[in-house]
């Protein structure tokens, strides 16, 4: 008998999303590898009981015809998948622990859920079925490099690994992490370009007090960023300050891949721009 417990799975989960889950129990696909023996004692890990024996058939067979048997069991189903999440489960190969966890929720997506395993507690939460797939149409990939437009090599690396940050929320779907992400990197450069080449254009201000707005208005008179980039960085901005989730709940409007496939865009323009204008120095 499973444990008892209030489960996140409302609906009992598709064929096809049982026959991924067999996959990754089985552990194909460069995953932790299980004998038949080995799911037995999973599925006992998690709960399960009176398993029978495989008798003649294939590891996943059986344990596809095992889910199968259970399916309108939530709970069930959840103890398998909170197990799938549990470091008990990887004392001898703890790196496959987030491989697992990863393959379970790029097909778990499509049934809203999401396997968690934050502070090594494994939970099963909803999500957005909206979220699977979200890099089918990748973004316009980047011309210019921050080591074209910044001098600071610390300063360079660190806006890069933010660049870096916001390409991998998109990839996961994360359209509004992704797009606030991209809003502070815009900000990052055009402080860091502002600072290397004029630091008078900042007048009296500390660089603390002074934010995106002012820049991007600086920049645009140094004429180091064009009046359409300077036009849709102020739209970028206004989409940065969703990192407030107030403003994002009154203005009743959440960002997606088109907001950032756009805003996405206008990084690019911007750090194209900053990098035909960055002054050369002669040797």
């Amino acid at each position: 008998m499973t444990q008892t417990h209030a489960a996140a799975i409302a609906a009992p989960l598709d064929t096809n999303t049982l026959k991924e889950l067999v996959r990754v129990l089985c552990g194909d696909d460069h995953l932790l590898y299980r004998p038949a023996y080995k799911i037995s004692e999973f599925l006992e890990n998690a709960g399960w009981r009176n398993l029978p024996e495989i008798d003649g058939e294939s590891r996943a067979e059986w344990t596809l015809e095992r889910l199968v048997e259970r399916r309108t069991d939530p709970g069930a189903l959840e103890d398998v998948l909170l197990r799938l999440a549990d470091a008990r489960e990887y004392y001898e190969e703890p790196e496959q622990l987030p491989r697992v966890v990863a393959a379970v929720n790029t097909f778990l997506v499509h049934e809203g859920l999401r396997l968690e395993n934050p502070g090594g507690r494994p939970r099963l939460v909803p999500c957005d079925p909206a979220l699977a797939h979200p890099g089918q149409h990748a973004p316009l990939e980047l011309k210019a490099t921050m080591s074209d437009i910044i001098g600071d090599e610390r300063m360079a690396a660190l806006l890069e690994h933010r660049l870096d940050e916001a390409r991998t929320c998109f990839a996961n779907g994360a359209h509004v992490a992704a797009t606030i992400m991209l809003g502070s990197l815009l900000e990052g450069v055009l402080l860091s370009a502002v600072q290397e080449r004029d630091a008078t254009l900042l007048g009296n201000k500390s660089p603390r007090n002074i934010g995106l707005q002012e820049l991007i208005d600086i920049c645009r008179k140094a004429g180091w960023i064009d009046a359409d980039v300077t036009s849709f960085s102020h739209a970028l901005r206004d989409y940065r300050n969703f990192i407030h989730p107030h403003r994002e709940y009154r203005e009743a409007y959440r960002p997606d891949r088109d907001t950032f496939n756009v805003s996405w865009q206008v990084v690019n323009g911007a750090l194209n721009d900053l990098a035909a204008t960055r002054p050369r120095t002669t040797p």
